[in-house]
């Protein structure tokens, strides 16, 4: 997500970020200048040391027209690493000013999960022009990550991995990473796997045990099981797996148990920002696409959807008020405090539904303790009810000088925070039970609910007090 950047006037010009870690708008100013009069030296002296995500937030900081040239300007000390630490409009923007030549050359230097989540979110046919100017070697792996499925732990892996046979010694091990090459080796890696001849993963040695172990040592004497992860699976499932086994990387395998990549914690961190995200967005009715470089007319049209369905479900709460139009038109004071009870209770059923929509999203929440939750919301609802009834019913009997005025209200508080309750957490189970995401479609029916129930409760108790017919 593009970030602010920074007026502070203590911070220091030369520095990208100020004490705050904001960007810095002197740092970013001094790199357009240097932009505008085509300076590679002065480029490089200012962005050519910065990390991948500080110079991705310099691009995202950047005009429009500076950020492809800024890329030319420091050539092949430009990391391209850096494209994947910006939003993907500005990614897809910068890749179509750039020439394929440039692409092809800076996404050759990079692991390969980097260069699928460049790759996979441009159209079919940049990505074929893209690939097309590749080495065969290069183009075969790429493709091959980018046919599994999209969110899938073979798009997250890196296809680099350091393997071995597990009668190597230790001596063998070390010595064969010493001689080796560059490109024969990760850029950075934790842990050899041992392999037989089919490829077929057995475990793996972490390199503290490798470098603390005897020279003659065997490989098989030190190794041990990993915990591997399907090249199929859900990006989701495997950021618990490592959540759970508390994992700094997790061998992939494919149907036949052969390995095929790795994936690292510095991916896995992004898929939990990404889904946390995503979850956030969806309780709001937002697309997951949606950032700030989106456009107006992209974020209106992804945004009515959910508006159309809550103008919907508005009518439809309002026609319960229809049903008491006699009785309102009888007493002022209900149409006045109709909307407190609709709100009170939704913003407690909303607060259920959160809580219920990130346990389903953790697998924390299930059919062997779902009961035992709505027992507990319930309950909650209950005594929360009970205690903003009274504190409702005081002040509405006050303002209003009713004694039942105040104890309809206060009824009607329990009743729709009960329901409230029951329908922030009885609405995912049921939407994740039938498929759905709960994350996306439970607020518009949770508000819903409480509308309803709250409008019902509150003008058919009133009409029964009082005898409004």
């Amino acid at each position: 997500m593009a970030e602010v950047a920074s007026t502070n006037p203590t911070s220091d010009p030369r520095s990208l970020r100020d004490e705050d870690g904001d960007l810095n708008l002197a740092f970013v100013e001094l790199v357009t200048q240097a932009i505008t009069a085509r300076d590679t030296a002065r480029v490089l002296e200012l962005a050519g040391d910065l990390h991948e995500a500080d110079l991705g937030g310099l691009l995202e900081a950047l005009d429009h027209d500076d950020r492809p040239r800024l890329i030319e300007l420091m050539g092949r000390e430009f990391d391209f690493a850096a494209l994947t630490e910006v939003d993907d409009k500005v990614r897809e923007e910068i890749l179509d000013e750039l020439p394929t030549e440039t692409v092809v050359e800076g996404m050759s230097e990079l692991e390969s999960d980097d260069a699928v989540a460049i790759l996979e979110d441009l159209d079919k046919e940049d990505q074929a022009e893209i690939l097309e100017a590749m080495s065969p070697m290069d183009r075969a792996n790429l493709r091959r990550s980018l046919d599994y499925p999209e969110r899938s732990a073979g798009r997250l892996m890196q296809t680099t991995v350091l393997t071995a046979p597990p009668f190597w010694t230790v001596g063998q091990m070390l010595d064969h990473i010493h001689e080796a090459v560059d490109d024969d080796l990760p850029d950075s890696f934790f842990e050899v796997f041992i392999v037989d001849p089919t490829h077929h993963l057995e475990g793996n040695v972490f390199l503290d045990k490798l470098v603390r172990a005897r020279r003659s040592a065997q490989l098989v004497e030190l190794m041990q099981e990993r915990h591997s992860v399907h090249v199929e699976e859900d990006q989701e499932e495997v950021a618990r797996v490592f959540e759970r086994y508390n994992l700094v990387s997790a061998p992939v395998v494919d149907d036949d148990g052969r390995l095929v990549g790795v994936i690292t914690i510095d991916d896995i961190v992004d898929v939990i920002e990404e889904e946390a995200e995503e979850d956030i967005k969806a309780l709001g009715g937002v697309s997951a696409g949606e950032d700030l470089s989106s456009t107006v007319l992209w974020i209106t049209r992804s945004r009515f959807t959910w508006l159309f369905v809550n103008l919907v479900t508005a009518f439809l709460a309002s026609s319960v008020i229809g049903m008491f139009e006699g009785q309102v038109e009888k007493m002022v004071a209900l149409a006045v405090l109709v909307p407190i009870v609709a709100s009170q209770g939704g913003n407690a059923a909303t607060q259920t539904m959160t809580v219920a929509v990130r346990a389903l999203a953790t697998r924390e929440l299930s059919a062997n303790n779902a009961s035992r939750v709505a027992i507990r919301e319930v309950s909650v609802g209950l005594l929360n009810g009970v205690a903003f009834g009274i504190l409702t019913g005081i002040g509405a009997g006050i303002w209003f000088a009713s004694t039942g005025i105040g104890i309809v209200i206060g009824l009607a508080m329990v009743a729709n925070l009960v329901c409230g309750a029951l329908g922030g957490i009885l609405i995912p189970l049921t939407l994740d039970k039938l498929g759905y995401d709960p994350a996306v479609s439970s607020g518009a029916f949770v508000t819903t609910v409480t509308d309803v129930v709250g409008n019902f409760a509150f003008l058919g108790i009133a009409t029964l007090w009082f005898g409004l017919y």
